[in-house]
């Protein structure tokens, strides 16, 4: 599959070898604005409709942040229709990217934070360089995490955790993130991008449609009792046997070959 980029906003987009790396790039600390969320929105569901792309990586540019999360400039003047706007804003692409059919991964390659590392929240797996630095500080400003940061956040490391980071403003480096499950994995300085391709390629190795069906399953466990999860798990396997890809991954399997994924 070959190369597709586009280079000319704030976000960068590169599509390669079924993989797409959005890469935040808003200098000096890559914060978000209410026309790049709108595009991360739009982005995400063109990605959605590319049955070529299995896997998303988010990423920032440069060696220092992720994402600072929104300019604080934009609240100095108390303006209520523009915090109404951006909390829009930032829910509606967030919230598009964690119902990303295929799997998300953050490539977290500096500080991340507020809106920055609840990007990385609404990703699927989150890799961190070992000089990254985690926080939710909003509250020492006298606001909140608006992005899905205290839902996710609690649902990720527990409520403890979360209190600590959201309520007593505790910023953690990539090491404490991984102890208590904030992260999935550890890279040095400058390989972060490069351990989120690996994994994210590895994904082909599985039929799509099955990825997403998993997908919405394992979610689904954040908002529905575990009865009607063991429900829609039995429903959406005999679903699958509506797809080509089941029959090709079995054959395949059989007959001691690689499978050719079509994703329908």
């Amino acid at each position: 599959m070959s190369a597709e980029t586009s280079d000319d906003t704030s976000l960068l987009l590169d599509i390669d070898n079924h993989v797409a790396v959005v890469t935040m790039n808003n200098p000096p600390a890559n914060t978000w604005t209410a026309e790049s969320l709108e595009q991360l929105r739009a982005m995400v569901e063109s990605l959605n409709d590319n049955k070529d792309v299995y896997a998303l990586v988010v990423t920032g540019q440069g060696d220092k942040f992720f994402s600072a999360g929104a300019d604080l400039n934009l609240f100095a003047d108390g303006d209520k229709a523009i915090a109404v706007a951006m909390a829009q804003s930032f829910g509606r692409a967030f919230e598009t990217l964690s119902a990303f059919r295929g799997v998300s991964i953050a490539a977290i390659n500096g500080y991340a934070m507020g809106g920055g590392l609840e990007v990385a929240l609404a990703c699927d797996i989150r890799i961190a360089e070992a000089h990254a630095q985690m926080a939710l500080p909003e509250a020492k400003v006298g606001l909140l995490p608006c992005a899905g940061g205290t839902q996710n956040l609690a649902w990720l490391v527990g409520e403890g955790w979360a209190k600590r980071m959201i309520l007593c403003g505790e910023r953690l480096n990539a090491s404490q993130a991984l102890e208590i499950g904030l992260i999935e994995d550890m890279v040095a300085v400058g390989h972060g991008l490069e351990r989120a391709r690996k994994m994210a390629e590895s994904v082909a190795n599985q039929s799509p449609p099955a990825v997403a069906a998993c997908k919405q399953l394992i979610q689904n466990c954040r908002s529905a009792p575990l009865q009607h999860g063991l429900l829609q798990e039995r429903e959406a396997f005999v679903r699958l046997f509506d797809t080509e890809d089941q029959t090709e991954g079995v054959r395949a399997f059989l007959e001691k070959r690689q499978p050719q994924w079509k994703n329908k």
